[in-house]
């Protein structure tokens, strides 16, 4: 990666808070539900049934009210409505299962998809955005869509469908009461709709400080040792506890704008109610209306109602998914890491030839050049912030050029496939990060197909067979979250296990020996001799000791090579590196 002398200099532009999410809508929502077309299909025709069924049973109460009132036998219609009411709540089940199913499906799908494509993002990308706020996006925001699924857009259909045959029946019975209802209803429906259209804005903004939140707890969790050293627990949990208000401000006015919905639909459903009781039942006292009449009229009136608050309902809970469904198309809207060309290494020969990088707003590399012959050791020296560990990034094509070329095998790396390029690669990072899991597991990162003796033999390679020994659990033992149950030097020594398991023909080592004591640096330095052979090392280093005998030195200053030579003629040739071997008591 790009030195940590440059970067900290410029946190603005390497980190930049992120942009708003874009508005999403259906056509965004879609691509989600059309793998599960089938099942909303069936779940479509349940809900049509049950629709029907509640539709005939205000006419089936009416039927029973009619033969109770003329003395006719009621048994048959009473067991038709029985009837009825069972498989429609039968009917109510299985598509409430099957909705549940497939908004679970659809947040499934949305994880992976977002896991897949937030891994395959350029190193850049992730340098630029907080950790803790991807994580939010791949848990709290794609929940929010099977809310979308389980309790918006079937019921919307279905509501649709009672609406239509409600406000139809009702026409049938008294044209009269249902112009008073929908005139009623009219007014309601309005602010609700006015309000609910807010939510989406707002729920966006919640999920935003949500993110925030979550990178904060996540600063303070994985720095925990440095914030105690540091005495600094008051602050950091003042610094969550500070985003955490900002995500309970921002979820307060969502609930505002959601506890307006509720109250403003209360209040025109039983506006709408009593207006039909008040005006119906003067229609009964003129015997103009029958009572089983205006009490269909009414059960219309609730069936008409309720889907209407189920719609709102929907259509606020839409909005909050398409809300959060921006945050997530945000970050699926980034171009994916340039796959490469079509070109595959021919040997480890390493060519960097005039090459310019610039990073956050500054030149990390000015004209660099120079050549790693095939099955050669070359070291990268020079003080911190020279651009050394930015030419191993350029080299692993984490990161491209500005201007000039990198070439490996003769290609330039923009023009090979990139897979092909990292598996002929080995790369050991400077912090030397190990993953949660075990030792094995961390390991086989490097060779999946590699067996346990391929494991002891790295391990001994690098002095870490004693700790497999000693462990209860062996190569099952866990080394915790970021390693942190191993020592530094242990971290350091079982990185480069896992480089050297794949025996790659090139060797890329980020201060191999940064963490190691003298008698496991000598170890390893014996490692990397039996390895070397036969490969090509490219080794940054800041003890001299570890590469005085490279076959070539290249001596870096402010992003330029200043001095290349063997230890003993940058000895007298340069006077950077004569300072720091004299540091260092090699001369």
């Amino acid at each position: 990666m790009p030195d940590a002398s440059l970067t900290d200099r410029t946190p603005e532009t390497v980190r930049p808070v992120d942009h708003p999410a874009p508005k999403a809508g259906m056509r965004q929502l879609l691509p989600y539900l059309t793998p599960h077309r089938r099942v909303l299909t069936a779940v479509a025709v349940l809900a049509l049934v049950g629709s029907a069924a509640a539709l005939t049973q205000p006419l089936l109460i009416r039927a029973v009210l009619d033969r109770t009132t003329h003395g006719r036998p009621v048994a048959a219609a009473v067991a038709l409505l029985v009837t009825v009411l069972v498989g429609a709540a039968a009917l109510g089940g299985l598509e409430r299962y099957l909705l549940q199913r497939t908004g679970e499906a659809v947040v499934l799908d949305a994880r992976t998809r977002l896991a897949e494509h937030l891994i395959g993002l350029p190193v850049a990308e992730h340098d630029r955005r907080r950790t803790g706020d991807l994580l939010s996006r791949v848990g709290a925001d794609t929940t929010l869509l099977r809310a979308v699924v389980t309790s918006g857009l079937v019921e919307a259909v279905s509501g649709a469908v009672i609406v239509v045959g409600a406000a139809t029946a009702m026409a049938l019975l008294d044209v009269s009461l249902l112009l008073v209802t929908l005139a009623a209803l009219a007014v309601g429906i309005g602010l609700v709709l006015t309000v609910s259209r807010k939510v989406r804005e707002a729920s966006a903004t919640a999920q935003a400080r949500v993110g925030d939140m979550t990178s904060s707890v996540e600063r303070a969790i994985t720095a925990v040792r440095t914030i105690r050293a540091a005495n600094a627990q008051q602050r950091e949990t003042e610094a969550v506890a500070t985003s955490a208000r900002g995500a309970y401000r921002a979820g307060l006015r969502v609930a505002r704008l959601q506890a307006v919905i509720s109250p403003a639909a209360a209040v025109t459903v039983q506006g709408a109610a009593i207006l039909v009781l008040g005006l119906g039942g003067a229609r009964v006292a003129k015997g103009t209306l029958s009572v089983a009449d205006l009490v269909a009229f009414v059960l219309y009136l609730f069936l008409l109602v309720l889907p209407l608050g189920q719609a709102i309902s929907a259509f606020t809970t839409l909005q909050t998914g398409l809300g959060a469904l921006g945050r997530v198309e945000a970050i699926l809207a980034l171009p994916l890491e340039p796959p490469g060309g079509t070109q595959r290494p021919v040997g480890a020969l390493v060519e960097l030839r005039d090459v310019h990088f610039s990073y956050g707003g500054a030149e990390v590399l000015r004209g660099v050049s120079f050549t790693v012959p095939r099955g050669t050791r070359t070291a990268l020296v020079g003080p911190s912030g020279a651009g050394k560990s930015t030419v191993l990034a350029l080299v692993e094509r984490f990161y491209d050029v500005s201007s000039g070329s990198v070439r490996v095998g003769g290609h330039d790396v923009r023009d090979l496939d990139t897979n092909a390029l990292r598996a002929s690669t080995g790369y050991v990072e400077q912090e030397a990060p190990a993953l949660a899991g075990t030792l094995r597991d961390n390991l086989l990162l490097g060779d999946p197909r590699a067996s346990d003796p391929d494991l002891d033999r790295v391990l001994g390679s690098v002095g870490l067979t004693d700790l497999v020994a000693r462990a209860p659990e062996g190569l099952a033992t866990e080394v915790g979250d970021g390693g942190v149950l191993l020592s530094g030097g242990e971290r350091q020594r079982l990185a480069i296990a896992r480089a050297l398991l794949a025996a790659p023909g090139l060797l890329l080592l980020d201060e191999p020996t940064s963490n190691l004591d003298a008698r496991n640096e000598a170890l390893l330095r014996r490692a990397i001799d039996t390895v070397a052979t036969g490969r090509t090392l490219l080794v940054v280093a800041h003890r001299l000791s570890t590469v005085v005998d490279a076959d070539q030195i290249v001596v870096m200053e402010d992003g330029r090579v200043v001095a290349t030579g063997t230890h003993n003629e940058l000895v007298g040739t340069s006077p950077l590196y004569r300072e720091l071997a004299s540091q260092q008591l090699l001369v």
